[in-house]
């Protein structure tokens, strides 16, 4: 991979003060993704005390993760504005209010509200603004600094899972939800870490031309479309360029940019599902409270190599040239696991599971922004960021309430593996066939360009030869 935005204003440090960013990075990516899979444990506890079916105590989970992707644009906009440091700061302390007024909730619309919105929210804060920082403080070494970060989400897992089993046995789900606000206030701490990079100026020439041709600079990207106001911008011209940001709908006129979101869309239907009724999946065959929470362990621990060993193998000069077609393998794969999920009937054949879909299902989390920046290119990734999670919120949101729903209607878990199974295979085998034809249709836009510029270049030899 070449070093990435090569149109900063600064250079990066690619190390220094940025190692201690990774750290908070670490931490608060984490408990961002990890929070919500960890409190499936306290699940069938709480369906039991408010009396709900498994599709209503689904809906727990899939709100948090829907708020988080919800509100990713927004945490991006307060990035922006304020820096990362106080966002993630303010984040921490949304999550940890949230948990500590659900400890005190009566119904299960109480813990929407507080774990769903309010909580959501915070992990979003906490997320967007990590991802952000890095890039500031690291160019050359940013895929390192990006894996040691994403590992994170695995390690806290692999943490948190045995934990609240235990917290649950020793205080009851109230009493473990105010020890969690507590422990989640480490995010703070995180935040704090994430000091401005001290940015370094290139020497720039006096007179310097913007470039209006759709992938300009980053001082172009801030001028209107026609590049003739001065560079004393109105408020108003600045305030359409902070939102054309997010909201860049040409890019629903890019061929790759609709393959991938397409592909997605129909996925995050049967993403999380399996990850959220694992562990009640495990106690309802019978095996006991700690062993069924090992079961996320097992599946973080995995998760957390199988990470950045995805990175480097993406990076070989053996994939890296074709990358989509390994993520089509790693989401089919994700989907061969649950389709084979029924067949354990025991606990060692749940640890097998486990084991394959934490390796399937970190090669996708490794990937899913790689390939995306693959696609629409480094100028017009936050935009795709902020549309690709907004459209994601209803499946993400619906996906493990429907799966829920199944595990009502027939009363087995099994048919709810069979349908995220379906739903992560369809897409695997969608993006197989549509990277085929964008890759070759790249290709022979790649040899059109060449043969453009060689005949522009003999036209102007032939005309410099003309007496």
């Amino acid at each position: 991979m070449p070093p990435a935005a090569s149109n900063l204003d600064y250079t990066p440090p690619d190390g220094g003060w940025g190692w201690a960013v990774v750290l908070g990075a670490f931490i608060s990516i984490g408990f961002s993704y990890a929070f919500p899979k960890s409190l499936t444990v306290f699940f069938k506890e709480i369906q039991a005390y408010f009396t709900v079916s498994y599709s209503e105590i689904a809906w727990l989970s899939s709100v948090m993760l829907a708020s988080m992707y919800a509100a990713g644009p927004i945490s991006s906009i307060l990035v922006n504005r304020y820096g990362s440091r106080p966002v993630v700061m303010v984040g921490g302390l949304m999550v940890s209010s949230a948990m500590v007024l659900s400890a005190f909730g009566t119904t299960i619309m109480h813990l929407y509200l507080c774990v769903g919105v309010i909580g959501g929210f915070g992990l979003a804060f906490n997320l967007q603004p990590s991802l952000t920082i890095i890039g500031t403080y690291f160019q050359v070494k940013r895929p390192i600094a990006n894996g040691l970060a994403m590992t994170g989400s695995p390690v806290v897992l692999f943490t948190l899972a045995p934990l609240n089993q235990f917290l649950f046995d020793t205080f009851g789900w109230r009493g473990s939800f105010l020890i969690l606000g507590s422990i989640i206030l480490n995010c703070c701490v995180a935040g704090s870490l994430m000091r401005p990079v001290n940015k370094k100026l290139k020497p720039r020439p006096e007179t310097e031309p913007l470039e209006c041709n759709g992938e300009a600079s980053e001082k172009a990207e801030a001028q209107p479309a026609n590049c003739s106001l001065p560079e004393e911008e109105p408020n108003e011209s600045s305030c359409w360029s902070c939102a054309q940001k997010f909201i860049d709908l040409s890019l629903f006129k890019h061929r790759g940019f609709m393959i991938y979101l397409v592909g997605n869309v129909v996925m995050f239907f049967g993403f999380f599902a399996p990850i959220v009724f694992l562990a009640p999946y495990a106690k309802d065959k019978g095996i006991d409270e700690y062993s069924a929470a090992f079961l996320l362990s097992i599946f973080a621990l995995v998760d957390m190599f199988v990470r950045p060993a995805t990175g480097l193998l993406g990076n070989t000069k053996w994939v890296r040239p074709r990358i989509q077609y390994f993520f089509s393998f790693a989401v089919s794969f994700n989907g061969v696991c649950h389709l084979l999920c029924p067949l354990a009937n025991s606990y060692a054949g749940l640890v097998v599971y486990a084991v394959f879909f934490g390796i399937a299902f970190g090669m996708v989390c490794a990937l899913l922004f790689e390939v995306l920046m693959d696609l629409v290119g480094p100028q017009r990734f936050s935009s795709a960021v902020g549309l690709v999670t907004i459209i994601e919120c209803a499946p993400v949101l619906l996906g493990p309430p429907i799966a829920g729903a199944l595990v009502d209607r027939f009363g087995e878990y099994k048919y709810m593996y069979y349908a995220s199974g379906v739903l992560m295979v369809v897409p695997g085998i969608f993006f197989f066939i549509m990277h085929y034809f964008n890759y070759k249709k790249l290709d022979e836009e790649e040899r059109q360009r060449q043969a453009d510029a060689m005949q522009m270049k003999t036209s102007a030899i032939e005309s410099l030869n003309e007496p």
